[in-house]
């Protein structure tokens, strides 16, 4: 199969990156709980939409936004990487269906994401270890942990894709087992006490638009799993199955403690981040609160751990074609991109001493851009290419022309609604502009200095 697709490529000769044999492949269990952490990681990080949104809305927004933001990626997700099971993953699909320029803006896009989301998740790691022993991160301290956690995911990861997709099921495991206690316990106050359930109140326009961004922030993420296809094993089989047990996951781990906590007659108002501790303490008592801390710090490290796995194999796959340096490409015993690893290691490591915040309309737009050329590829291959081999298929050719009109509606949406957020007095999303079109002008460059080489 891979000859084929190789053959019927519409560009110049290259060679897909796929993976070098049987050897060291991810199975299926360790690629759902690798995906899990690209794009979830527990429901930390939720409790914003409660605060925003109180238990009704918060409900119906978090059923609703699986079907409108989450299912049209994880099909189109599912259908280009049983396709296309390249290394490289969304930068190959989109360089494939619509050219070199374009394929270089996508990974550009997710790149420039990356450093501003991957300063986040060793961050959140100290904040809750700061909760067992303040003094441990107090000073220096903060930082000296950040960077611990991304040196030790940094090493993890030059073990291979396997390996971090083992650990991942294990942290899945460690991360969820205080919230099926906690769920179980809000349930069990609920149908005992009967307390009265707050399920409305009175919510501004402001509240709601946040809850729907932190929504969509917790919900995106899914084609991150596809940047190591070459590394799975039967991803013809393996990625349908695991776009589908992922967002179940995923959707039930967010919606059950949410109802849970409703029942349980607990005040949704003030609601944010870290309340999960106090709920645990307050239901359960201090152990169960000190094993949703611990819960907390998994999230961080294991999130990063997993998405250190899809970002690096971008430069990787763009030295495979000629768009960087050739030594990104270098691969060491166990098939890993060990100076894309590294490399990126060593940035994300600088960012840690940037007071980055958690800027969503940044991400949204750099993300959202990313992931709107990977739905028109879909449709550009369809069209271009209707007798690829597609194992899955996410429905017919109208179909997949509209597929990504529901998530681009909700980006639409997420970017007017943050359009008065401001860095400092700079706008947000005009610094996000700027750093998107900066793609265009380093592609430029990179396509000059290699025409100096050939000449």
């Amino acid at each position: 199969m891979y000859s084929q697709l190789q053959a019927r490529s519409l560009h110049s000769p290259r060679k897909l990156i796929v993976s070098r044999g049987a050897r060291g492949k991810m199975l299926l269990l360790p690629l759902i709980a690798a995906t899990y952490f690209m794009v979830s990681g527990g429901p930390y990080g939720i409790e914003d939409i409660l605060g925003g949104a109180g238990y009704g809305a918060a409900i119906l927004i978090l059923l609703v936004l699986p079907f409108a933001w989450s299912l049209p990626t994880t099909l189109m997700v599912g259908e280009l990487a049983s396709a296309i099971p390249a290394d490289g993953g969304y930068y190959v699909w989109v360089r494939r269906a619509m050219g070199q320029f374009w394929g270089y803006q996508e990974a550009w896009l997710s790149l420039a994401a990356s450093v501003f989301d991957m300063a986040l998740y060793p961050a959140l790691f100290v904040s809750y270890l700061g909760r067992f022993y303040p003094s441990l991160t107090a000073g220096w301290g903060h930082y000296g942990w950040a960077l611990l956690v991304v040196v030790v995911c940094t090493a993890w990861n030059l073990r291979g894709a396997p390996s971090v997709g083992h650990g991942s099921m294990a942290m899945f495991v460690l991360l969820l087992a205080p919230f099926v206690v906690l769920t179980a316990l809000g349930f069990w106050h609920g149908f005992r006490a009967h307390p009265a359930v707050q399920w409305g109140g009175e919510h501004s326009q402001a509240g709601i638009a946040l809850a729907i961004q932190v929504a969509m922030w917790n919900y995106m993420g899914w084609d991150n799993a596809a940047n190591v296809a070459g590394e799975v094993e039967n991803p013809q089989r393996n990625y349908p199955l695991t776009m589908l047990w992922s967002t179940l996951l995923v959707a039930v781990s967010y919606l059950l403690p949410v109802i849970a906590m409703a029942l349980a007659g607990i005040s949704a108002v003030n609601f944010s981040t870290g309340d999960w501790t106090n709920v645990a303490v307050l239901l359960g008592g201090p152990l169960l609160g000190l094993a949703v801390v611990a819960g907390g710090a998994l999230n961080g490290f294991g999130m990063f751990n997993a998405l250190v796995l899809s970002y690096t194999r971008l430069p990787m796959a763009m030295a495979e074609e000629g768009m960087l340096p050739r030594i990104f490409a270098r691969r060491n015993r166990r098939d890993v991109p060990w100076v894309s690893v590294v490399f990126c290691g060593v940035a994300w490591a600088a960012a840690l001493s940037l007071s980055f915040e958690r800027l969503i309309s940044i991400d949204l737009i750099l993300y959202g851009s990313s992931l709107l050329l990977e739905f028109a590829a879909l449709v550009v291959l369809r069209l271009r290419e209707p007798e690829l081999m597609r194992p899955f298929k996410a429905g017919n050719l109208g179909v997949a022309c509209v597929l990504g009109v529901a998530p681009a509606l909700l980006i639409g949406y997420a970017l007017y609604a943050a359009r008065d957020e401001k860095i400092g007095s700079i706008s947000a999303l005009l610094l996000a502009t700027v750093v998107a079109l900066l793609g265009p002008v380093f592609y430029w460059l990179t396509a000059m200095v290699r025409s100096i080489k050939r000449s």
